[in-house]
């Protein structure tokens, strides 16, 4: 059975939502094992199990979080040359734009020599305030939706030997 790597990090919960709803996704036929792994918590070896790869972060500072960047940090370079081709798709939980996360994501992606296998996901929560921007996150259904059939079509893709 092929695996798919959900790697994710949340600060106020909206980008756990979205790899969750993506996991679900991966996991309603039962074709691929998904392992959800918190970004302080996932190694070089995740990665080099997984058949398929998720990454989700939310934006910060017009940047991937911290800790997501932390997590590539500590693998890049164990990774590098190691997974070359494997399918990927990128989450963003945003509160205005997300473009930047995104691109920082496709960039060590293209590094690492990953194929996108989805365009970018950028679910934006419209937080402007600082009460807004640190409150809790709600991901509405539509938006949970999509993350659950990107998960969905990377697992099926990776069940019938597409990617």
């Amino acid at each position: 059975m092929k695996t798919l790597l959900i790697v994710w990090h949340s600060h106020t919960g909206g980008a756990q939502q979205m790899a969750r709803a993506a996991a679900e996704g991966a996991t309603a036929e039962a074709i691929v094992r998904v392992v959800l792994k918190h970004a302080p918590e996932a190694a070089a070896e995740d990665v080099l199990n997984a058949d398929g790869l998720i990454w989700v972060t939310p934006e910060n500072l017009a940047a991937m979080s911290g800790l997501m960047k932390d997590f590539f940090d500590r693998t890049y370079y164990a990774l590098l040359d190691r997974i070359n081709g494997k399918p990927y798709a990128a989450m963003i939980c945003a509160g205005s734009d997300g473009c930047n996360a995104l691109r920082q994501i496709e960039r060590i992606a293209t590094g690492l020599r990953l194929k996108a296998v989805a365009d970018g996901l950028i679910v934006n929560t419209h937080a402007q305030t600082t009460e807004a921007i640190l409150a809790p996150k709600q991901i509405g259904d539509e938006d949970l939706r999509r993350c659950a059939e990107i998960g969905l079509a990377l697992a099926a893709g990776l069940a019938a030997g597409i990617f």
